[in-house]
């Protein structure tokens, strides 16, 4: 159901257009906030993405942006901030997902990983600190089970992914009192595009019983930019309890 704890807000979504982004972009403009989000590859789904959000009621703006790139990056905070006029909450969502045999990978698939999730959070944080020190806002880090649980074929998204955990807590000293930050960190997500062997594998293994939904972990993202704000440096694993198994 549409809300109004946002009204007034406006998020920063990198990696919007597609997937979970997509669903967290959804929560936060259903919860009343503007909502700007970034994409690299996905221009028509940001177009339609976009209308969808502006047919709800909020503002949207969608935004080309790379976020491995200062200058890319500082662009889109500008825009944002030209457009809607100032920036609460930051989701750093966009990221690079890639499976490799550890034994075999190649400095190029590594560099490519960790330049998107773990340089890219860093990159847009930076540029976007001083609105949300202005505003007291809040930045969501979107991690994974990946970076609390090794998998062996995953080396290098896991280790971005437990980068970018470290990197969370540690934004969180630096960047309070005026500014929290935490981490969702989702297990297995149901899209029709991956369901297969894996997919029911995962399911069956999962202690509630099936694996989870884009909306739950923005749900999750939603109550981290409308909860307390003394709740900060916090890593919330979305996984229904994979991580236990």
């Amino acid at each position: 159901m549409p809300s109004t704890e946002l009204h007034g807000k406006v998020a920063l979504v990198t990696g919007g257009a597609r997937r979970i982004g997509r669903a967290i972009c959804r929560e936060l403009a259903a919860s009343g906030a503007s909502v700007a989000f970034t994409y690299r590859s996905s221009g028509q789904q940001a177009q339609e993405l976009a209308e969808e959000l502006e047919a709800l009621g909020a503002r949207a703006l969608a935004l080309s942006c790379d976020v491995r790139s200062a200058a890319s990056v500082e662009q889109a905070v500008a825009q944002t901030v030209a457009a809607l006029g100032r920036i609460d909450i930051l989701v750093n969502n966009a990221a690079v997902f890639e499976s490799a045999e550890l034994a075999t990978l190649d400095i190029e698939a590594w560099d490519r990983v960790f330049e998107t999730n773990a340089r890219g959070p860093f990159l847009v944080a930076r540029a976007a600190l001083p609105h949300l020190q202005a505003a007291a806002g809040r930045i969501v880090n979107m991690g994974s089970l990946g970076g609390m649980r090794p998998w062996a074929t995953h080396a290098h998204y896991c280790a971005s992914k437990a980068a970018l955990h470290a990197l969370t807590q540690s934004m969180a000293r630096a960047f309070a009192p005026r500014v929290s930050v935490n981490a969702v960190a989702p297990g297995f997500i149901d899209f029709e595009e991956d369901r297969g062997a894996l997919a029911g594998r995962l399911a069956e293994r999962t202690p509630m019983g099936r694996n989870g939904r884009a909306e739950e972990v923005a749900a999750a993202v939603r109550f981290f930019a409308t909860g307390p704000a003394y709740i900060t440096g916090q890593i919330l694993a979305v996984d229904g309890g994979l991580g236990l198994v």
